[in-house]
């Protein structure tokens, strides 16, 4: 099977540690220093289930409900990691607000998206109750997971789930049959 490569944007609001879960999965480290990130594209291979990818992860700034959302984020990306922080609601407030652009930008009706609850080693800070995500995910027809950057619990599944939800959405686009006009004038 030839290797398939495959472009995921990871966004949300600043500091919900997009860095930190892009650097555990594909260095497999934590970084602890916190420098805002403008952009960084970072790649890894994985083979999944016997198919080989590329991955190409943006790691993209934060963003506010005042960003502007660059048109290159819509364009080229097979799928999307949005990232909240579970001790932080304003980041899962936002996370609906891009969810929103990205739907206007991209015009599709079903976009691979896995809303991502991370920093879940500060359980006892928690502000966004896990039931919360599940309904956001639930409205955006995404996969849902909780993890920590820092324990890396649950990185690696998080991307393992959005390359599978694409390989999916792919599938059904790509599998669909023409259906044949059937307006008729008279």
């Amino acid at each position: 099977m030839p290797q398939k490569q495959r472009k995921i944007a990871i966004m949300g609001f600043r500091s919900v540690g997009k860095s930190s879960l892009t650097i555990q999965y594909v260095k497999g480290q934590f970084v602890d220093a916190y420098d805002p990130t403008v952009e960084n594209t970072f790649t890894k291979t994985v083979k999944i289930r016997g198919q080989e990818y590329f991955l190409k992860l943006v790691d993209t700034a934060g963003q506010d409900e005042y960003s502007i959302f660059p048109h290159t984020y819509a364009i080229d990306n097979h799928g999307y990691c949005l990232v909240y922080s579970i001790n932080n609601m304003k980041s899962f407030e936002v996370i609906r607000i891009i969810y929103d652009k990205l739907l206007d930008m991209t015009g599709k009706v079903q976009v691979p998206i896995v809303l991502v609850g991370n920093k879940l080693d500060l359980k006892s800070e928690r502000v966004v109750a896990y039931e919360e995500g599940k309904r956001l995910a639930d409205y955006m027809k995404a996969d849902f997971v909780e993890v920590s950057a820092k324990c890396n619990s649950d990185v690696n599944e998080l991307f393992t789930s959005l390359l599978m939800m694409i390989e999916r959405v792919r599938n059904e686009v790509i599998g669909k049959p023409e259906r044949p006009n059937k307006c008729l004038i008279s």
